[in-house]
């Protein structure tokens, strides 16, 4: 600067004191303290503070306490930097503020040393003054540490934070954290990382169980870094090297010579790390476990099998821990069941149902953790004749068979046999009348021989075994093989051209036999060729013929054969044909829509069987006839939707699988007229309350649906009769209210458009008044639910009365809203019309047409039953 105010663009330039710079190092003003050089006097400290920067370079203001005119360096901010040379031109006693240029970087880490435990986390922090354009971490080996799972890195423009997570021994050693500026120069800042391992317990189980008498070896598996001091403690007193009991091992662990149960308790393992002042425990129980011993008061028993007999054994075990009391016979493990029972924590054992194999050696086991002892038990058995040998025999047809019964028991039983199918027995040293059956026998054992077996003896026979104290029975089955046997003589089959027929070969055979069928000598394949197949089944093979011309009729050959013979059985495949005509065709129940058709079934079915019938009818005055078929082959068919008085023709055909027969002669029948309906059938029951049901069955309706059924009833003290009008669809009617005790007598008509049928006439008597008392009716209620009754009675006698107020003295609740809602008063006219009207009931009868047809016109007549059963007729306009 040449003078003061005024300066060089690029090398340095000032500010007066009373002037306000603006200054940052991040957001804070951070001071820096360097050295004046020796052209300023006395040494005098300065202090540097960054200021604002501008785009493309960095700047420093200095405030010089006392100064004179010469140059200033300022030292780089870790020691490295070259300086920068700044000339004053001015004499400044008071404190000026100058701006230079400088590449000067600080570079500093929160943390000197840490020292941290295997596993723990840590972070550190490196701050740096200036401006740098890069920052790194490097780990101990010199590689750039990049973020990974178990390190982090966070950095931002001058500061950047480390995290190590987990830490290991591998971790250890010195971090640097290097900064760079934009002309290269670096700054770096170390922090050293030392790792070390606390004291753990790697797998230390507690209890540790060893057998009494043996070398026990406590196990304590502890690390540390470095290697941690052990001391054993047993009673809260430390365990020494110098006892003959007591050992302790090189690898840390305690051995206890030939332990005892009076050596089982708490054992400590101590552990301390001198160095840190570290110290850690684990508490391990030991536990002594003494082998099985067993005690058994009795060796042998006796007892008689198959008369619920039962065994008590006992065996008493000790050691520790108590011991699993076991039993088993034959090697096997007996299971608590109905038969074996086991009880006091399995040191008896009951056997119950004594049998004869239940005899023998039963061994006791006593096992636990230290070991096992077993003692033997036995149990002889007197039992009853038991059959341990018989078996089924098959033998063939006319040959010779030998059946084998063995049996034992003490003592030894006799033995005889039963043939079930006639139930003939033999014993020892018998022989049949026809000398084919004989039964010999010793030491046990019995031998039936029959000789000439036929299918007669195929069956059951019994073997049994008696002696003084019982007896068994067992059975065996002889079967007989034998040649193939036809079961049916059904051998002659019907169809027609394009018609496929089954025709079954069955056949009875031990063992089962194979099939064939032959035509021409030739083989009928299974998988079939052409219009025939062989469907085969055990002890059938069906073939099904689909005849295309008559070379497919004729002779068919079945033959069957087994390892005992061969069999062969022919079969004729026949051309079928029509039905002929059914005969004796009868009418019979003939009314005014309806007749039934009869008729005897046709002399042949052609060799189909017939399917069903085709009954056709038509009016002798018309050509079209109206077809009905049978249900099934029944020779009975109903005719409907006939027309009365009206002459009828009939005829009759069979219809088979190839098709329908001739019809039978032409019969003729006559419908029935129009008439009244029949008097309707009633039943009478009881109804709820005061009321009775009448059910009506509706009987001849005359040819004409019946239009209604009109009821009268009265008391038996009554000459005036009550009339009600039932629709004709209904099929009961409701009588009520009726009165008490009182006996009535109904008339019902049916009425169809002919007319009304002859009345049926009904009394029926109702019971008396049941007597309903408070008690009987409340008597299931609770107090709250005969309260909350009453509050209901009480509310509907109120309406009541509020709807009487408004229907005679337009007054009351009701009437009030009434006037708010319409804004008018209620007419009283109305009323008096519809009481009125609806004390009519209206009747509606037919008229006559000219030709003497019953119809319904639509102007009908109307009919009012009045109070005095008077009747009153008027015309009707409306439509019906």
């Amino acid at each position: 600067m040449d003078s003061v105010g005024r300066r060089r663009r690029g090398e340095w330039g000032w500010m007066e004191m009373n002037e306000t710079p603006v200054w940052e190092v991040g957001s804070e003003n951070v001071p820096a303290v360097v050295n004046c050089l020796e052209e300023i006097p006395n040494q005098q400290e300065i202090t540097v503070f960054r200021y604002r920067p501008s785009v493309q370079s960095r700047r420093v203001a200095v405030r010089i306490c006392s100064c004179s005119v010469g140059e200033i360096k300022f030292g780089g901010g870790g020691g490295g930097g070259s300086g920068t040379k700044c000339t004053l031109t001015t004499n400044f006693f008071c404190i000026s503020l100058f701006l230079c240029f400088s590449a000067v970087l600080q570079v500093s880490i929160s943390l000197n040393k840490v020292d941290l435990s295997v596993g723990e986390s840590k972070f550190f922090i490196c701050t740096v003054i200036g401006e740098p354009v890069s920052l790194e971490w490097y780990n101990p080996q010199g590689e750039r540490i990049v973020a990974s799972q178990r390190v982090a890195l966070h950095t931002e423009s001058v500061r950047s934070r480390l995290t190590i997570y987990n830490a290991n021994v591998e971790d250890a050693g010195i971090y640097r954290c290097q900064a760079t500026d934009a002309q290269g120069h670096t700054q770096e800042a170390t922090v050293v990382l030392e790792i070390y391992q606390k004291l753990t317990f790697r797998e230390v189980k507690s209890p540790q169980e060893f057998r009494q008498g043996e070398v026990a070896e406590v196990v304590c598996n502890v690390t540390s870094s470095p290697v941690p001091i052990i001391a054993w403690f047993y009673n809260n007193v430390e365990i020494t090297q110098d006892t003959q009991k007591f050992q302790i091992l090189p690898n840390n662990n305690l051995q206890i010579q030939k332990v005892t149960k009076a050596d089982e308790g708490v054992y400590r393992c101590e552990a301390r790390v001198e160095a840190r002042g570290e110290i850690d425990f684990r508490d391990i129980i030991m536990v002594v476990n003494v082998p099985p011993v067993l005690s058994v008061p009795q060796q042998s028993f006796n007892a008689t099998a198959d008369y619920q007999e039962s065994v008590t054994f006992t065996c008493r075990a000790y050691g520790s821990p108590e011991p699993e009391v076991t039993w088993y016979r034959k090697g096997m493990q007996l299971q608590e069941s109905e038969q074996y029972v086991m009880r006091a924590k399995g040191t008896t054992l009951t056997v119950r149902n004594i049998r004869q194999d239940d005899g023998g050696p039963y061994t006791c086991k006593a096992t636990n953790k230290a070991g096992e002892a077993e003692q033997e038990l036995f149990l002889k058995v007197f039992v009853q004749p038991h059959i341990i040998k018989l078996r089924n025999v098959t033998a063939v047809e006319g040959s010779a068979a030998m059946i084998s019964c063995k049996a034992e028991g003490e003592p030894l039983p006799e033995i005889s046999w039963r043939r079930d199918s006639d139930g003939q027995t033999f014993s020892d040293g018998d022989t049949s009348p026809d000398g084919r059956v004989e039964v010999r026998g010793r030491h046990g054992e019995s031998m039936l021989t029959i000789i000439g077996v036929g299918l007669s003896d195929l069956g059951r026979f019994d073997c049994e075994a008696l002696s003084r104290i019982g007896g068994h029975k067992k059975s065996m089955f002889l079967d007989i093989e034998y040649a193939p046997k036809f079961q049916n003589n059904h051998t002659i089959f019907y169809s027609w051209e394009g018609n496929p027929v089954n025709i079954s070969c069955d056949v009875m055979s031990n063992p089962p036999a194979t099939m064939l069928w032959r035509r021409d000598k030739l083989t009928i394949s299974t998988e079939g060729t052409g219009n025939m197949r062989v469907h085969s089944t055990t002890g059938r093979a069906l073939l099904e013929v689909t005849p295309t011309s008559d070379r497919d009729f004729g002779r068919y050959n079945c033959t069957a054969r087994n390892n005992i013979g061969m069999r062969s059985q022919e079969f004729i495949l026949a051309q079928a044909d029509v039905p002929s005509n059914p005969y004796s065709v009868r009418l019979s129940s003939v009314a005014q829509r309806v007749a039934t058709v009869t008729f005897m079934k046709p002399d042949s079915h052609g060799g189909v069987p017939i399917g069903h019938y085709l009954v056709r009818y038509k009016d002798v005055s018309s050509q079209d006839w109206r077809n009905v078929k049978s249900q099934g082959t029944q020779t009975m068919v109903l005719l409907t939707n006939l027309e009365p008085n009206t002459t009828y023709e009939v005829q009759v055909a069979a219809v088979n699988g190839k098709g329908q027969g001739e019809f039978s002669r032409t019969e003729s029948f006559q419908t029935l007229p129009i008439r009244e309906p029949s008097p309707p059938s009633v039943h009478g029951q009881r109804g709820v309350g005061k009321a009775y049901r009448l059910g009506l069955v509706k009987q001849d309706d005359g040819g004409m649906p019946i239009l209604e059924y009109i009821v009268k009833y009265k008391t038996d003290k009554e000459e005036q009769w009550m009339t009600k009008l039932v629709p004709g669809v209904n099929d009961f009617v409701l009588l009520q209210p009726l009165q008490w005790n009182t006996q009535y007598e109904v008339e019902i008509t049916a009425r169809n458009v002919k007319g009304l049928s002859e009345p049926t006439f009904v009394k029926f008597s109702m019971p008396q008044k049941p007597d309903i008392t408070a008690d009987s009716l409340f008597s299931g209620l609770g107090l709250g639910a005969v309260v909350g009754l009453g509050l209901a009675g009480l509310l509907l006698l109120l309406a009541i009365v509020d709807v009487s107020c408004f229907f005679l003295r337009q007054c009351g609740l009701l009437m009030c809203i009434t006037r708010k809602l319409c804004g008018k008063k209620t007419a009283t006219s109305g009323k008096s019309k519809e009481t009125e009207e609806g004390k009519a009931a209206y009747l509606k009868l037919p008229l006559k047409e000219e030709n003497g047809k019953e119809t319904l016109r639509p102007d009908t007549i109307e009919i009012k039953v009045h109070g005095d059963n008077s009747l009153h007729t008027t015309h009707d306009d409306s439509k019906a």
